[in-house]
């Protein structure tokens, strides 16, 4: 794809900018008619509102964004209420932050359930970040770069006790632990993918979830 041969410079360089971007730095991936399914003007996208308004939940809609080096936020809102303060959160997909919110639900029983208190803040490592799977260099991008993933890394409880994923996943008290397995599996029946301390040696000290391909649960 580029202009005619006879086209001028600037001619060329205008039209390539419509296409990929015409300038310094990496060109952006540019989003398909398919992965535009989820953005905010498509029926997905309004039926997934249509599913967060039903849950109750406070939400602001955010443009549809691409960004250099491959990364997007398509489809995507922010987060203002879901029953419990969480926070680090920034763009996510609808459907992440759909299944978060059900997840932070399940979350508030389990803690009153295991722990005898209720819940009163979710810390979280953030959703949106333009990196690759795990920070490392020359990888394949994470589902952080499509704002379709999240880092969950502790809980705060009313009774005052602070539950991290690093001290407490395997941890001195039965009880905790017991949370933490629990609020895992959770997440594995919410979401597509499911990572924590068990999955490798980058998540010793969070979950995370996200829509990506799977069922996956580690």
């Amino acid at each position: 794809m580029g202009a005619p041969r006879s086209a001028s410079l600037a001619g060329a360089c205008a039209f390539l900018l419509l296409l990929a971007g015409c300038g310094g730095g990496p060109e952006p991936r540019r989003v398909s008619s398919q992965n535009m399914a989820g953005g905010i003007a498509s029926p997905a996208f309004r039926q997934c509102r249509a599913a967060l308004n039903k849950d109750a939940v406070r939400y602001t809609v955010l443009p549809d964004r691409t960004f250099d080096g491959g990364c997007r936020a398509v489809g995507a809102v922010q987060l203002l209420d879901i029953g419990v303060p969480v926070s680090g959160l920034k763009a996510m997909t609808c459907p992440l932050a759909l299944h978060f919110g059900r997840w932070t639900a399940t979350t508030r029983g389990i803690a009153r359930e295991t722990l005898g208190s209720e819940l009163v803040r979710i810390e979280s490592f953030g959703t949106y970040a333009c990196r690759s799977r795990n920070s490392q260099v020359g990888g394949r991008l994470s589902e952080h770069a499509f704002a379709n993933a999240v880092d969950v890394a502790a809980f705060v409880l009313a009774d005052g006790r602070r539950i991290t994923v690093e001290r407490g996943w395997s941890g001195a008290d039965p009880k905790v632990r017991d949370f933490l397995r629990r609020t895992h599996r959770a997440g594995c029946k919410e979401f597509q993918i499911g990572l924590g301390p068990e999955a490798d040696r980058f998540h010793y000290n969070h979950f995370h979830f996200d829509m990506g391909r799977g069922p996956y649960c580690r």
